[in-house]
């Protein structure tokens, strides 16, 4: 092994310490290196992370969210998402910080920090929070290939796990051609929408009262609000993008940080702007078709319950057949790009809590065949209307999930990245914890809420209900004070950063230099020993 000051890149054999893993290589042609001289021109250098990050507040998972709200409640509820992006952008510049400020990834940050059996039970958490992103992609992508092509939504599914191993060969031309990739398909999304947009005729001031003037009126329009910000905060998406902003070679000094932290910062501002856009066109697009006063009893009962199928039917007998083609597209290049970013995060998940690395297409076989499965198993049985309550489950578990990354990325946060403020850091630390704080307890009404909607509308016995309700409860509970509870309450280890680590060479805090074998899982550097 090179000597800490060789300057060659290091690697760790399997006993060597993870605080002293190699991070960067620095004679990788395929990094993106930014410029020395500040300059807003490298604003270009940095864009790139944020959009594949934006994925997940347009998977199909919020279309159908996004669709219910509208066919049920027209403009009413677009507040929500204007609140519910916002509040996203500052929980993903936090995840953008603590990759840009410490040069580790929030699953590593989880792995030094942790002791053994605590970071295994995060690692765990985590993969089924993949997982269960994966599913609504899945069905979602099945759902898109019937309307297009009147493919069974079983062998969609099926279909689903070979069309994305074929996208992720496109990784081996590089990092930017991803990132290209996943752009032009977000833009092709927001396209489709703009479209329908044009032909459902939303009205415009309805749909700006919308927007700004918070209501909750009607049934249930509190539960669907609910439903509308849990979907929007994915926990893979936390560990996701705290490990692309690494893909980036910044210059390692106070300036330098801060304006990698600012350009990210704009750069995801702009990228959920799109998907901000993209979630109101959906809302609308449902609002107006639904609320259409021609509209005919069938496609009236349709607007009631409406899911991802359903959408393609009503809009082609409301708007017209090319507009059911227009959804399935969108529907198509969604579910797409987010089975990949949900690849990249499952790789990023099992390589910083385990330090194990898998060939992606080996960790693509793995993650597809855990979400196809399920998904295969209740297309077969249950045909589209089981798929489309599957994806209700999988947000379920999404709402489960979300704490056990986001309260170690608040508190990671709050001691390791005060550096990147330009504001008083004791401030933003209060308004992210009142932030994380109020989507958590969202997340968790929605999981109480729907474990007790599951229980009323079971057609069990009053017996076994009473007792599934209270080992449900006594879960939940149990959820709350050992696992939450431990992790907010647990105090941190000292903060570190890379600027303490340019000034005290020592072995402890070395840079690291293995990022782009990071970036791109299926790389292995000509460096690298066992």
């Amino acid at each position: 092994m090179a000597a800490a000051g060789s300057g060659r890149p290091q690697f760790l054999s399997s006993n060597r310490s993870f605080s002293n893993s190699p991070l960067i290589d620095n004679s990788d042609p395929n990094q993106i290196i930014v410029p020395e001289k500040k300059s807003w021109k490298n604003f270009f250098a940095y864009l790139g992370p944020g959009f594949l990050v934006s994925i997940a507040y347009i998977d199909p998972g919020n279309f159908e969210t996004d669709l219910q709200s509208g066919a049920r409640y027209k403009y009413e509820l677009l507040w929500i998402i204007l609140v519910a992006s916002c509040a996203a952008l500052v929980i993903q510049s936090l995840a953008a910080n603590l990759g840009v400020v410490t040069g580790k990834h929030l699953a590593e940050h989880c792995r030094a920090e942790y002791s053994k059996v605590p970071n295994f039970m995060l690692w765990v958490v985590a993969e089924i929070a993949v997982v269960a992103c994966d599913i609504p992609e899945v069905i979602g992508t099945a759902f898109a290939l019937n309307m297009l092509f009147s493919i069974p939504v079983w062998i969609g599914v099926l279909l689903t796990g070979l069309s994305t191993l074929m996208l992720l060969a496109l990784q081996q031309y590089g990092v930017r051609k991803l990132e290209f990739l996943i752009a032009f398909l977000v833009f092709t999304i927001a396209i489709c929408f703009f479209i329908e947009i044009h032909y459902s005729k939303p009205d415009p001031g309805e749909v700006l009262h919308g927007l700004f003037v918070p209501q909750l009126k009607g049934n249930g329009a509190t539960g669907l609000a609910i439903s509308l910000l849990g979907a929007m905060v994915m926990p893979h998406n936390l560990f996701l993008h705290s490990a692309l902003v690494l893909s980036r070679k910044i210059p390692r000094s106070a300036t330098g940080i801060k304006e990698a932290c600012r350009f990210y910062l704009i750069e995801s501002g702009l990228a959920l702007m799109v998907a901000f856009l993209i979630n109101v066109s959906v809302i609308s697009v449902s609002g107006a078709v639904c609320n259409a006063p021609d509209l005919s009893p069938e496609d009236r009962a349709n607007c009631e319950d409406l899911d991802l199928n359903k959408a393609s039917f009503l809009l082609r007998n409301v708007v017209g057949k090319w507009s059911s083609k227009l959804f399935a597209i969108a529907l198509l290049a969604s579910g797409q790009s987010s089975t990949i970013t949900g690849t990249y995060a499952g790789q990023y998940v099992m390589q910083g809590f385990l330090d194990l690395r898998l060939e992606p297409w080996l960790r693509n076989l793995l993650t597809r065949c855990l979400a196809i499965i399920p998904s295969l198993i209740v297309a077969i049985i249950g045909g589209s209307a089981g798929a489309g309550k599957l994806i209700i489950i999988a947000s379920m578990i999404l709402s489960f999930e979300l704490p056990f990354a986001l309260v170690p990325l608040l508190k990671f946060t709050s001691c390791k990245t005060k550096m990147a403020s330009h504001v008083n850091p004791i401030a933003i630390s209060a308004l992210t914890w009142v932030i994380g704080a109020f989507i958590m307890g969202i997340n968790i009404y929605y999981l109480v809420s729907g474990f007790i909607k599951l229980l009323i509308h079971s057609h069990m016995k009053l017996v076994a209900v009473v007792f599934s309700g209270i080992f449900g409860f006594s879960g939940i509970a149990i959820y709350l004070a050992s696992s939450i509870a431990y992790l907010v309450f647990r105090k941190n280890k000292e903060p570190t950063h890379l600027l303490a680590s340019r000034n005290s060479q020592t072995e402890e805090t070395l840079p690291r230099e293995d990022i782009v074998d990071m970036q791109l899982p299926g790389k292995v550097s000509t460096s690298e020993v066992d």
